[in-house]
């Protein structure tokens, strides 16, 4: 069969033939300022010299530590895809790079594309290894306050809600929207622009979504502080994994590593998180997530 794919990169025709499949698997929120997780970080290596690997946010704040740590990683799996999170977006006040808002992006995109790495700015690849063929599309929506705590009708009196709960994300001080009037109305022109290019991938082509926040608000149910979901996600993306076809949506942010079905989709969530975190738990920490092919569907015991 042959695609024809706006915004993908297709087979060449009558090129050489197709590389030995390797496996697609992700990892997110390395937060690398941490000793013990930059020392993890290093330690990421393909199992396969074909192995394709999705990193799904917050590498960390300083531009220094994110350019060093995608250069690890590129130069040892066969390709990068990178979308950034929010502490990546951050004006830390230690950062030597005072950029702001979409500047800070824009600099990070040039950074990756020095180094071969691909953004959300880039053509979206197709995965032709085990479980493709897919469209990899790595995303960047921010979010826009609308996952509101209950009987909260706007920003302002769900905002008002988590203060009095104590819940005020760094972000509030740190992540500047400009040239944008706010982070909502940022959002909305990704949103928009996104679902643009997500509308010309052909339709017979399953994709893989990749976004630092949730696309569905499900995965926020089980925060321990539930008001935190105000900064982890947009209501505008939740019929996009049905939409256009998601064979996996990738995510991070939360810091709650799991695999959930939502309407048959499964949402991956591949986060190291900070020390704290990772240390309590049983598996082997900052082994990246399989993610095509297919995992077993919890339920059913069936792949989907």
């Amino acid at each position: 069969m042959t695609y024809e794919i706006r915004g993908a990169t297709p087979p060449t025709p009558g090129g050489p033939p197709p590389a030995k499949p390797g496996r697609l698997v992700a990892t997110s929120d390395l937060h690398i300022r941490y000793a013990e997780n930059k020392k993890i970080a290093h330690s990421l290596w393909p199992e396969s010299e074909h192995d394709w690997l999705l990193v799904a946010g917050d590498i960390g704040e300083l531009v220094s530590d994110i350019e060093w740590t995608l250069r690890t990683l590129s130069e040892r799996f066969a390709k990068v895809i990178w979308v950034p999170g929010n502490h990546e977006l951050w004006t830390a006040p230690d950062d030597p790079v005072q950029l702001r808002g979409e500047a800070k992006y824009h600099h990070l995109v040039e950074i990756c594309r020095g180094l071969g790495v691909l953004t959300p700015e880039d053509p979206y690849p197709l995965w032709e290894g085990e479980g493709g063929p897919a469209v990899i599309a790595p995303l960047f929506l921010l979010y826009d306050y609308s996952f509101r705590p209950p009987g909260t009708y706007s920003k302002d009196s769900a905002l008002a809600v988590a203060e009095t709960a104590g819940v005020v994300c760094t972000d509030e001080f740190l992540l500047h929207p400009d040239p944008y009037s706010s982070r909502e109305a940022w959002c909305r022109a990704r949103l928009a622009a996104t679902e643009r290019r997500l509308a010309e991938i052909p339709p017979e082509l399953p994709t893989v979504l990749i976004n630092h926040w949730p696309l569905v608000r499900e995965p926020t149910d089980v925060l321990w502080r539930p008001e935190f979901a105000l900064w982890c996600g947009t209501e505008g993306s939740a019929d996009w994994p049905h939409r256009f076809r998601a064979a996996s949506v990738v995510y991070g942010h939360l810091h709650i590593p799991r695999l959930m079905w939502c309407g048959g989709v499964p949402h991956q969530e591949v986060s190291l998180g900070y020390p704290r975190e990772w240390g309590r738990r049983s598996q082997e920490p900052g082994r990246p997530v399989q993610i095509l092919p297919l995992p077993v569907h919890e339920e059913t015991g069936q792949k989907r």
